[in-house]
């Protein structure tokens, strides 16, 4: 589970920010909210970010996202950029370096990863992990004459030298250790533990323009369990929807598509083998069935996918990707989350994550503020947080916890409305 994440010089973010999922002393919804990972730190399963239009919601999200594809970007050109994009809208910040650190449990181990970087390398990297009050170094990686200088901990990282010297080699000064890690058949359990648990645990994040029903037909086709989940969900949020139907039909694909996936890396050498046999390529067929009370009595219609609302596969779409978020215990992050979705089904969405008992977490922005009048009803004071862009271009991060008097607030909404947290856009009509 995530504790904390800061951030430095990275899109909108120009002075160092920092999110986290670490609870306060309240007792709300404590069962079901709060997840205590070792005796005193308790973590918060879910948090909400607000603010006005580029004020910075999106790009908080886009850090986790950036992280997650550097981990295990394997680079092969010394040449090629990190994509780390610095804050902009300054004459300095341009040319400085980037800031990471990401503090992780996994299990009831403490993890702290920090991250130096700008677009052409990396300058510092180092994962740590807590057996006491201190951190003990596991690796630490800086850069020397623009070769990557890697050192281990060999009090508890036990590795021959011939490994850490392949490591170093494949180890490029715009990759991540993690990466190069990866390129090495070897085992670093102390650190592999860390490695496994970021690139399994991380969700990609959910925009709107996510394509999720790809995902989610492919799942539920594979996935009988997740089907009825499905159709149990689409059943109390008041879908007619009773069944759904898929099946694998082939297609011939056209010479040159198939030349090209004959060429792609990606492609499995078994899958290879059987497009130069078949010259197909093999597609997943879904249709609902629905469930209609008519003069006739009880009928049932079988409808394909094309014919569906889009909010009915968004639906669809995000109850799949949450079932598998709760079942694998990972992190997700949903930007504006409330698309082609009606407010009543939003807030049972939300309240069907927050209900299941599960070390997952679930990160949204949102611009649909009357979820704040349901603050101490099914959120918590301390998942709100909000986002502001300031005079200079550059975004603020804050916690609604950090306002004094909220208790005394009769709505929590309307005070948003008046300006009273601020990350709220200033228009004059």
């Amino acid at each position: 589970m995530i504790q904390e994440i800061k951030i430095r010089n990275f899109l909108s973010f120009k002075d160092e920010v920092s999110f986290s999922f670490e609870a306060t002393k309240d007792k709300f919804a404590e069962d079901y909210q709060v997840v205590e990972v070792t005796p005193g730190v308790r973590l918060l399963r879910f948090a909400m970010i607000y603010g006005a239009n580029a004020s910075g919601k999106s790009n908080l999200l886009r850090a986790f996202d950036f992280l997650r594809y550097f981990w295990f970007n394997s680079q092969t050109d010394i040449n090629d950029e990190t994509e780390v994009i610095p804050f902009l809208l300054d004459q300095e910040t341009p040319n400085k370096h980037s800031n990471f650190e990401l503090i992780f449990y996994v299990g009831d181990k403490k993890y702290d990863y920090v991250l130096e970087l700008d677009k052409n390398q990396i300058y510092y990297e180092k994962l740590s992990f807590y057996t006491s009050v201190q951190p003990t170094m596991l690796f630490e990686r800086s850069l020397n004459d623009s070769q990557s200088v890697i050192k281990f901990n060999p009090s508890v990282v036990k590795i021959s030298s011939v490994a850490k010297e392949k490591i170093s080699i494949e180890c490029l000064k715009n990759m991540s250790f993690f990466a190069a890690r990866d390129k090495v058949n070897i085992s670093i359990p102390e650190i592999d533990d860390a490695k496994n648990w970021m690139k399994k645990h991380i969700m990609p994040t959910i925009t709107s323009e996510t394509d999720l029903y790809n995902f989610a037909e492919r799942k539920s086709h594979e996935d009988n369990t997740l089907k009825q989940y499905i159709l149990n969900f689409l059943k109390e949020a008041d879908y007619n929807i009773t069944n759904i139907s898929s099946e694998i039909i082939k297609k011939r694909i056209p010479d040159d598509y198939l030349e090209f996936m004959l060429n792609n890396d990606n492609v499995p050498k078994q899958e290879k083998e059987r497009l130069k046999t078949e010259k197909t390529i093999q597609q997943i067929n879904t249709s609902f069935e629905h469930t209609v009370h008519t003069s006739r009595g009880i009928e049932k219609y079988l409808l394909p996918s094309f014919y569906e609302s889009t909010g009915t596969l968004r639906t669809f779409g995000i109850e799949t990707v949450i079932y598998n978020l709760i079942k694998s215990e990972s992190f997700l992050s949903i930007d504006e989350i409330e698309t082609s979705l009606h407010p009543q089904l939003l807030k049972y969405i939300l309240l069907n994550f927050l209900r299941e008992k599960s070390r997952s977490q679930l990160i949204i922005s949102t611009h649909y503020d009357p979820l704040l009048n349901e603050i101490d009803e099914i959120f918590r004071k301390d998942s709100v947080w909000f986002t502001e862009k300031n005079n200079s271009g550059h975004s603020e991060l804050y916690s609604l916890i950090e306002f004094n008097g909220l208790n005394r607030l009769s709505s929590i909404q309307k005070a948003y409305n008046n300006g009273k947290f601020g990350a709220f856009p200033e228009i004059n009509f």
